[in-house]
């Protein structure tokens, strides 16, 4: 289902603007409809009042809670079950966070994700999407909800309109902030024409870059079917969108021992973002069973950090949330599912290699 179909169901019933903004608000807050200051039967339709028992049914089977795997973080990922008995991933972040999935699976294949292994599967649509966040808000206890971030299975560019659309229905009628909903993405330039588009008083979310190389060889064989931007050109057309927005660009880089954690990496991260709108998270790799990567400790990773602070460039140490449940994308599905997660060759160049003495 997508917002603009259901929207279209709700205008047959009869629903005119305020209807249909009451009957979103309780769904996207997880409250029955009956109930609130004024009963149905004062101001709304009897073809919609009628028909609302069977639509908050189709709702609520839009997306359901399969298993919870709460993190020593407070973190906990939520394996969701979709209606054709599909399953993706959501994550409740600390500090009022959720993390969204807008795929069932992911066709970019990146060579250090879960997600990437199986292909992708299917788009979700845009009602799907923002079920996710209307689940997250059911849980109990409840718990606020004020960031939601696309950062979980599939890439939100390649199911544009649907997540579009559902960041527009959050970012209004959901009443999360624009700067707190976050498109991420490997990099798109029809995702990047599309949000330039948007002008002040639509939603325009928060942009969050995957970059995880600056050498654009090496990107291209960990993001093997990323579109070939080389990573100059990424950041210049983030620098464009952080400009126009007032929200600085969140750069993405899963740190991965012997790969992209050695100099020449550091020296091209401060030539690419030293001076620029933007904010380097730096997220140690989070352990996928049967593949080699690995996470550097936690100290290398702190003077890595430092290090690039030092040199002009604003960067975040990330705790990979969950990391004791399995918390990387796609894993836990993998774990009910195996079979969703066929192996990926890994480039011989790209094997981790020994990483000596370094540092930026």
């Amino acid at each position: 289902m997508d917002i603009e179909q259901l929207r279209t169901r709700l205008r047959a019933l009869g629903a005119d603007a305020d209807h249909e903004r009451h009957v979103l608000t309780r769904w996207l807050q997880a409250q029955p409809q009956e109930g609130g200051r004024r009963r149905l039967q004062d101001f709304m339709p009897l073809a919609l009042r009628q028909a609302l028992p069977g639509l908050e049914a189709e709702l609520a089977g839009l997306a359901r809670l399969e298993s919870e795997h709460p993190g020593e973080d407070g973190s906990a990922r939520l394996l969701v079950a979709l209606h054709d008995g599909q399953t993706v991933e959501a994550v409740r972040l600390p500090r009022d966070g959720l993390c969204v999935s807008s795929q069932v699976g992911c066709a970019v294949g990146c060579l250090f994700c879960m997600t990437g292994r199986g292909g992708l599967l299917r788009q979700l649509g845009s009602a799907e999407i923002v079920a996710q966040v209307v689940l997250a808000r059911s849980s109990q206890p409840a718990r606020a909800l004020r960031k939601v971030v696309f950062m979980g299975m599939g890439e939100p560019a390649h199911n544009l309109d649907a997540v579009l659309e559902a960041i527009t229905l959050l970012g209004t009628v959901g009443g999360i902030g624009h700067k707190s909903l976050v498109f991420s993405t490997v990099g798109d330039p029809r995702a990047f024409a599309r949000l330039l588009a948007l002008q002040p008083g639509q939603v325009r979310p928060a942009l969050a870059l995957s970059l995880h190389s600056t050498v654009a060889e090496r990107r291209a064989e960990l993001l093997p079917r990323a579109p070939r931007l080389a990573p100059e050109e990424l950041v210049a057309v983030g620098e464009r969108y952080a400009r126009a927005t007032g929200y600085p660009i969140q750069y993405q880089w899963t740190l991965i021992e012997g790969v992209n954690d050695g100099p020449q990496e550091m020296d091209g991260i401060v030539r690419l973002l030293a001076g620029k709108y933007a904010l380097m998270n730096l997220i140690p790799y989070n352990a996928v069973e049967g593949l080699a990567w690995r996470r550097p400790s936690w100290e290398r990773a702190s003077e890595l950090a430092r290090g690039l602070h030092r040199r002009g460039v604003l960067t975040k140490l990330r705790h990979s949330a969950g990391q004791d449940v399995d918390a990387g994308c796609g894993q836990l599905r993998a774990r009910a599912a195996p079979r969703a997660a066929a192996p990926v060759p890994v480039h011989m160049a790209l094997q981790p290699r020994p990483s000596g003495p370094s540092g930026p």
